[in-house]
This record gives C-alpha cells, structure tokens and sequence, in this order.
C-alpha cells in the first residue's frame, strides 16, 4: 500500500498539469507497456484507508476536508463541491482520494519508487478534475495548480518535472487523464516523485484523483507481412496457415531495440516463442485462431522484464471455422399467383446465399436469409462468413409447392323478373364455397339485383372468385294509349324490350296498331323474356283527321267509327268562332260538311261526342 499511495501521490502532480504544460508533461509518445502499478482507491461506503506514515503532511479525515486535510472515499458531496462518482469503469461505490489544499503553498506528497529497470523511460498517468463549480467563493475561488517532480534516488538530481498551470473550476463532471514521462539512467532502479501545490489553499484548490497508473514507455511498433497485411482472416478448410512477420519501430523513443515474440489463443495468456528474438518471425504453422505479438525493449537485459517493456501491435490469424448449414424453417407451399417465401435461421455472424442445385449450380439470392419465389421446385440454401468465402459444406433444401387454383367458369349474368328470384349455381362440385351473402351452399336463390360473389376454395386451400351479376327486368307499366286515327298507340312509363298485342297471341315489337277498327280491345303489353304481361282495356274511336265532301264516294262524310258499342250518343259539330253547325245522336252521327244545305268552305273544324258517360273532343279538317 505504501507503494502504491506514493505512486498514487506522484500521478497527482502529473495529472493537475492541464493548463499549461513544460515539455515533461505529457504522455507517452509511442507504445505503453502493461501497467507496473494501477491505484483505484477501491470501493465501499466507508472512508479510508489513511495513506501511509511519512507519505503527506495532510491530515486524513473520514469526514469533510477542511484545509489541509485529505480523504478517500466514494462520495464528493461537501461543501458546494460538485458531487460526482469516481472515475473507475464499473466501479460499484468506487473511492476516489480527495485533497483540499493546504492555506500555505509548497510540497505535500514525497514518496521513492523502487525496482524500476536502468535506461528505461516511463509514464505515470491519472485523472483528475477540479470539484469546485462555476462561480464558487463568490468567483474568486482558488484554482488547482500542481507542480509534478521526479528526482534520482540520491535526491539531488531532478530527472523530469512539469506545472499543470491553473484548472478554474468549470462545473463540469467529466474527469481528465494527464501524465509525467521521464527516463532512468544507466545503473538508475529507483527514484523519488514529489508533488507540491503551486497555489495557497483557501476557498478553491479542491480536487480528486483516481485511476493512477505506472508503466513504461517505448517506440510504436507495428507489425505486418510483405504484402502490408496487418491481419489475417481464413477459413478452417484452407488447412494450416503460416506468416512471415516484421515488427517496425517507430524509434519516437527508443534508439536501440531488443525482441521477444509472443503467441496467444486469447489475447489474455501470452507465452514467449523460444528463440524468436529478432524483428521478424516465420509464425509456426496455424490451424486455429492465434495472435502474435512481439515484446521490446531498448536493453536486452529488459525485455523479458514487463517493468522496462513495451508490446506491439498484435497480428490476428483468426481461423474462422467453417458454419454449419442454416436450419429450414420449413417447406412452404402455395397457390397459383402468390409469392413463396423461403427461409432459413443461422447465427448471426454468417450470411446465406440461395442456390438451384444441392452443389454447384447457380447463385440465385446472396446475403439474404429470406427468399422469395413464385415457381415451384427446390432451392438451396448455403451458409457463408460475412468476412471471408467460408461456406458450410451442405446446402439446406426448401422446396416451394405451388397449387393449381380451382377451375371455375367465367364470370356471368342473369336476369331476375321483378317480385321474383332466380338460382345462382356456383357450378363447381366438391369444394368449398363462400357466397358474399354468407352462403356457404352450390346454391343460392336471390331475389335482389346486384353482383353475388362466390369464393370457391379446393382441397389445397387455394380460392378462386366467380361473379354474377343480376339485373331485374321490369314489368312494363303502360303510361298512356290513344287513337291516332285508325291508328292505336301505347306509351309505357320505362324502357325494356317489349312487345304488344291487341289478343295476347300475336306481338309486335312496335307500340302502334295500325288500321283498326273502332271499338273495346285489351292492350296487352310484355318483355320479350317472359317475365309477364300487362294489360289494360281501351275504347278506341277512329275519328278522321280531315274529309274531302266532294262526291267522289270516297270520304265524303265525316263519320266516327266505333260509337255503336254506346247505347246513347250525341255529336256536336263547331267553328271555330263556337258556333253549332250540326247536332245529332245515336241514329245521326255523319256530317256532309253543310250548314243549312249551304256548303261550308275549308277550314278547321271542332266536335264534341258524348257516348253514355264518356265525352270524346277534338278537331278535324274540311278539304274541298
């Protein structure tokens, strides 16, 4: 512990320099060996342990530093410090050591460091941080400002020595790491670290320090082949494997360079290669994964001594073994116009490329875990190192089934006769259906228009859609009929194909009757698909539209046809001033076109018949 506290004392005049830095203060140009000696403080919620007898005049104390005292704890939380957790990753509860600067400036740390190797350059580390925040004692607080020294044994030759400069507090949490590096001389093993505090204590110059270390300091050193790899990746079915390995220095510190190579399955047990004590190795054959890595020293006598050493870089031979095949997640079958999708597990450090044959083949899909297809066979799939070609040594099968859909006929329509129904027939046997009015038979009778659905679905679960579609024919509805003439014609309030009749035998498509004669008939009207027949009884009186007196014998009178069917009859016969030109009833309905036997001249006409309750009026034409 005493050992340790010293050097813990000796990091925190180095870490405190961070303001202004000499030229001793810094860290390590070039590679750090292993740490010699690493301080955390501990954990726990109980202050202490003191440092040892002789190492500071500070007064420890396991409560809150005043001036001049010092702790070690897990806590920052006095006064207006800032309150932080200590530096260490993973620390549970981890201590830090506290220091409130005494009000006098000067020197209060001093410790030897023994059984260091002669000619060997070193860094002693730690981080620090100032606890007082931003505008403390009423922003005149003192800041921290440390003076690091490194002394020779004998205590009067200073090897190295650097100022942190001052370090305002600023409020922040986040912890710095500084460092002192310095040189052993030839026959030196040991030295003497000193700390001072540049600045009086007071309200100000607070501060922690934690994760001290001590380690040497030496080149970078590189490692790589002739063809500049800096590692090497290869697959567990090349066999073994072998490398031709040059270590470089960069020479930023060492100006002479001892070797001793070393090999490792973990990167954590390292074992020294007898004989291997030169700048380049012929690695021994590999097999499996293995690291190498040189140790370096600028004295023969220290390589083997990880106190004087640095290490290189290290050089990876990872073997990387070959995968297993994916595992199916099952063959996957489907219907005609869908997608399959194929896939396949694996660990997540190997991708998978699809093929069409077990070996060989053609490469269908690569880096991809899913595949998606819609024609039917077997496709392999083949574990592969995202890193390298290193494929399993079988491909997993999964096959694609693709089922025919059910054969159904073609969409239709049908016609439904209005107040009726008529049977949809799915016209597929031995399936499943599913009618969109929830029918569930070959079947269904409807009595709405519209399109019905059916989904017709095989013993292979795929589905196919039929769709009828049902228009509704309406009865006609007669409007109107009227004489025109000889003529009958009837007038229907929609449209359809209809056809007419005046005995319910013969139709026409044509709603005028020509040429008939006057009298009662029954209209009968109906659509050409049989969907019914309307009727409706007319009286039809054939008044001529003009008649021509001129003694020819051919329409010389006019004469209303039909009115004999009435028991009583009247006609007038008017102007077209209204004046009553002829008169007559049931026994004389003719008119010759006079007037009290004088012969009326060419002009319009007006006439009015009353047959029993019925009145018939209208206009003809005198022609001479």
């Amino acid at each position: 512990m005493m050992y340790s506290r010293f050097f813990l004392l000796t990091i925190l005049l180095t870490c405190c320099g961070i303001t202004s830095l000499h030229a001793q203060l810094g860290f390590c140009g070039g590679n750090s060996g292993d740490p010699i000696f690493q301080e955390d403080f501990g954990s726990g919620t109980t202050d202490g342990p003191a440092l040892p007898a002789g190492t500071t005049t500070y007064n420890f104390t396991t409560g809150t530093p005043n001036d001049g005292d010092y702790t070690i704890s897990s806590t920052t939380n006095y006064f207006d410090w800032l309150s932080i957790e200590d530096h260490t990753p993973g620390d549970s509860n981890g201590k830090s050591f506290i220091v409130n600067a005494s009000f006098t400036a000067g020197q209060f740390y001093q410790r030897e460091v023994s059984g260091l190797c002669e000619n060997t350059t070193y860094e002693f580390s730690s981080w620090l941080i100032n606890l007082q925040p931003v505008g403390s004692c009423e922003g005149n607080s003192i800041p921290v400002n440390v003076r690091f020294q490194i002394w020779d044994g004998t205590d009067t030759n200073i090897l190295a020595q650097g100022d942190t400069g001052s370090i305002p507090g600023t409020g922040t949490t986040v912890w710095k790491q500084y460092a002192l590096v310095f040189k052993t001389a030839p026959g030196q093993t040991s030295v003497i670290l000193k700390m001072r505090n540049n600045s009086n204590g007071g309200c100000g110059n607070d501060l922690a320090i934690d994760d001290i270390l001590f380690r040497s300091c030496g080149d970078n050193v590189t490692i790589s082949t002739a063809a500049n790899e800096a590692s090497l990746v290869v697959c567990e079915d090349q066999g073994s494997v072998s490398r031709t390995l040059t270590a470089t220095p960069d020479s930023s510190v060492f100006s002479t360079h001892a070797y001793q190579w070393q090999q490792s399955t973990d990167q954590q047990i390292w074992t020294d290669i007898p004989g291997e004590n030169s700048a380049i190795l012929n690695t021994p054959a590999v097999t499996a994964t293995t690291y190498f890595r040189t140790k370096i020293a600028e004295d023969i006598v220290n390589v083997n001594n990880d106190l004087c050493n640095v290490v290189s870089d290290v050089f990876d031979i990872t073997v990387l073994p070959i995968p297993p095949a994916p595992t199916s997640n099952g063959d996957v079958e489907i219907c005609e116009g869908e997608i399959g999708l194929l896939s396949v597990n694996t660990l997540n450090a190997y991708s998978i490329n699809w093929y069409d044959a077990p070996t060989g083949g053609n490469l269908i899909l690569a880096n991809e875990r899913r595949l998606e297809v819609n024609n039917a066979g077997t496709y392999y799939a083949e574990a592969n190192s995202t890193e390298i070609e290193c494929a399993s040594t079988t491909r997993t099968a999964v096959t694609l089934t693709v089922n025919p859909l059910p054969v159904v006929p073609d969409d239709s329509s049908t016609f439904l006769c209005e107040d009726s129904s008529t049977t949809l027939d799915a016209e597929v046997e031995n399936v499943m259906y599913q009618w969109s009015t929830g029918a569930t038979t070959q079947t269904i009778d409807v009595t709405e228009p519209g399109d019905y659905d059916v989904i017709i679905t095989n013993e292979n679960g795929c589905s196919a859609t039929r769709t009828f579609t049902v228009e509704q024919i309406d009865l006609p509805r007669i409007d109107k009929i009227v004489s025109d003439g000889p003529s009958i014609v009837v007038s229907t309030s929609n449209n359809g194909n209809f056809e007419y009749s005046l005995d319910g035998v013969s139709f026409q498509t044509s709603p005028i009757f020509e040429a008939v004669e006057g009298g009662f008939y029954t209209i009968y009207v109906q659509d050409n698909t049989d969907c019914g027949v309307v009727t409706e009884d007319f009286y039809h009186l054939v008044i001529q539209k003009f008649f021509t007196p001129n003694g020819d014998s051919f329409n010389d009178v006019f004469e209303p046809d039909g009115l004999e069917v009435f028991n009583s009859v009247t006609i007038s016969i008017f102007d077209r001033y209204g004046k009553l030109l002829k008169f007559g009833n049931t026994n004389s309905t003719t008119w010759d076109g006079t007037f009290q036997g004088e012969r009326l001249p060419e002009d319009d006409y007006w006439y009015l018949i009353e047959a029993d309750s019925t009145q018939f009026k209208g206009h003809f034409s005198l022609k001479r």
